[in-house]
């Protein structure tokens, strides 16, 4: 590229994605005196932060001090090094594990987002450096997002899976509150209707819930954050190319802004922050066990645009075939995967491969079960679709996914009334399903006697203390295990699927994009699911997604601003 290259726009930082990462990455800059820009392929922002829990996962911050919890770098160093990939350098693993910390205090300091460190477990607290008490994980507090204005409008809605009846934003108290019809539940939904219908005027043109919560809090407070600071989000925006010159440099990029190509220079860096490629079929078909694109929970934008063009640019590129791995619902006329998070946990429940047996520890962090769904999956036993097995007590008092309880099934949408199978009998049910009915009976029959014990002797249902955190704590001996007995008797689909990739482009302890041969391409930066993950193909803990995603977003904004540290 030649040194005469004439750009159409110019800023300081330029930032592709308006998921977190990306967000927090153009507040950085901008509060370090950087001019800075944020770019997103879609008509609406916020990623698919905006649709997710919000959880981060930050060892030792601040708040968890505050509650009183020891934690250090050193075992937040250990608990991960154990589980990530070993083509993951430990520097990387550093990085995140020093400045998440800070990032954490430095977002509460310059915006309006708030989070508690709650007593989440990790989720593999029993290995050297977990914390079975938690408070590692954290959640967003709720917003107002009359603050937003108008801008409220596109933002990104919650996923259906994360939100009451598909479009009501709920907190994780008001979740376990009405999961589990909690004294007083009653009048909570009550409230939660009242504040949604009553709304008045925005209720009569829209369906968006101005109280923010979970991934919408928090995006929601990132973009108020940018508006005040004078940062653009150009929606409709995509990336088409970088610009490079001869020394191999990224100075800017090419985009195609509402149908207009145009160029834009980026004096500081470029930060790709634009998630991983899992709605991208050819990618999928190359790369991933699971092809089809419908089994993910990403939101359809994320193709892996940036991921292409940063490899056609001489990025390396690293656990391509790896993702954030999900048990998910997968309901007809639906773009995108339910992800399944508390429903495997309640007592009443198994899930059975299509010869009817049983075959892991349901209860487990939706990665593990995603991932063995996923690898039991062969021609004699067929996993992809497995079967949820529940009876009509369960029916009665928990949801599944889109099958509410107290709703008679007749009520139920029709999609949904498509694929949940009902019979008498465990026989019957058996037949509908395709399964053998000797089989179901046998295995409904022993894990009956486990539940009875509390003690599951096949696959240590409810023995982990992840396990338990979404178990009934109402029901003893074990609060995951239940007895399935009471017809009618029910089956519903559950399949593997993801909440996004998580290899990508491959990068250093600064966010900087490596080429090929190690070296940093300047003035290119990746984070979030564009960069190969720090925690490699393992799930330590909730919010190992956004946590990194955002810590990294805050360590390339400094470092491509000028910071030594």
């Amino acid at each position: 590229m030649s040194s005469l290259q004439t750009f159409d726009h110019a800023v300081d930082v330029l930032v592709v994605g308006s998921g977190a990462g990306g967000l927090l990455s153009a507040l950085v800059a901008a509060k370090r005196g950087a001019s800075a820009l944020v770019i997103e392929k879609s008509h609406i922002w916020g990623g698919t932060s905006a649709t997710s829990g919000g959880g981060i996962w930050i060892p030792n911050s601040h708040l968890a001090q505050a509650n009183g919890i020891s934690d250090s770098e050193d075992l937040a160093f250990t608990y991960v090094r154990a589980q990530s990939a070993d083509n993951v350098p430990d520097e990387n693993i550093r990085s995140f594990i020093s400045q998440a910390p800070k990032m954490l205090k430095w977002m509460e300091e310059n915006t309006p987002v708030r989070y508690l460190s709650i007593p989440y477990t990790d989720y593999h607290a029993e290995l050297p450096g977990g914390k079975p008490e938690g408070f590692r994980s954290h959640l967003p507090m709720p917003m107002d997002g009359r603050l937003l204005g108008n801008d409220v409008l596109t933002l990104r809605p919650a996923s259906p899976a994360a939100s009451l009846f598909g479009y009501i934003n709920w907190n994780f108290t008001e979740t376990t509150s009405l999961l589990l019809r909690v004294k007083g539940w009653q009048w909570m939904l009550t409230k939660m209707l009242a504040r949604y219908y009553l709304d008045l005027p925005l209720r009569l043109m829209s369906k968006k819930d101005r109280n923010l919560t979970l991934g919408n809090a928090l995006v929601g407070g990132l973009g108020f954050a940018l508006k005040e600071a004078g940062v653009p989000i150009w929606r409709s925006t995509q990336l088409v190319d970088l610009v490079r010159d001869d020394s191999g440099r990224v100075l800017g990029a090419v985009v195609e802004r509402e149908g207009q190509r145009m160029t834009i220079e980026a004096r500081r860096g470029v930060v790709l922050a634009a998630g991983g490629f899992e709605r991208n079929k050819e990618m999928r078909a190359e790369n991933l066990a699971v092809k089809d694109p419908r089994m993910s929970g990403g939101q359809v934008n994320n193709t892996g645009d940036a991921i292409n063009i940063a490899s056609k640019n001489g990025a390396g590129l690293m656990n391509m075939d790896s993702v954030w791995w999900a048990p998910v619902f997968s309901v007809p006329g639906e773009e995108r995967g339910r992800l399944s998070t508390i429903e495997r946990a309640l007592p009443g429940c198994m899930i059975v491969n299509q010869i009817g047996k049983r075959y892991l520890n349901e209860a487990a962090s939706y990665h593990m079960v995603g991932s063995q769904i996923a690898a039991n999956n062969t021609a004699e036993a067929p996993t992809q679709p497995s079967w949820i097995i529940f009876d009509a007590n369960f029916r009665y008092k928990y949801p599944l996914g889109p099958v509410l309880p107290l709703m008679p099934d007749f009520m139920l949408p029709k999609a949904v009334r498509s694929i949940l199978h009902r019979s008498a009998t465990l026989a019957g049910l058996a037949r509908r399903i395709g399964v053998p009915a000797e089989t179901l009976e046998a295995q409904v029959a022993r894990f009956n006697g486990f539940a009875a014990t509390g003690v599951d002797e096949d696959f240590q249902r409810g023995s982990a203390a992840y396990d338990r955190f979404y178990g009934d704590p109402r029901v003893g001996p074990n609060p995951c295990l239940g007895p399935i007995e009471t017809g009618p008797f029910y089956a519903f689909p559950i399949y593997a699927g993801d909440i996004g990739t998580n290899g990508g482009i491959v990068t250093d302890d600064k966010a900087r994009v490596l080429d090929e041969d190690g070296a940093p391409i300047s003035g290119l930066y990746a984070v979030g699911n564009n960069a190969a993950s720090a925690m490699g193909r393992s799930y330590p803990g909730a919010g190992v997604t956004l946590g990194p995603s955002m810590t990294f977003g805050y360590i390339a904004a400094r470092h491509a601003t000028g910071a030594n540290d």
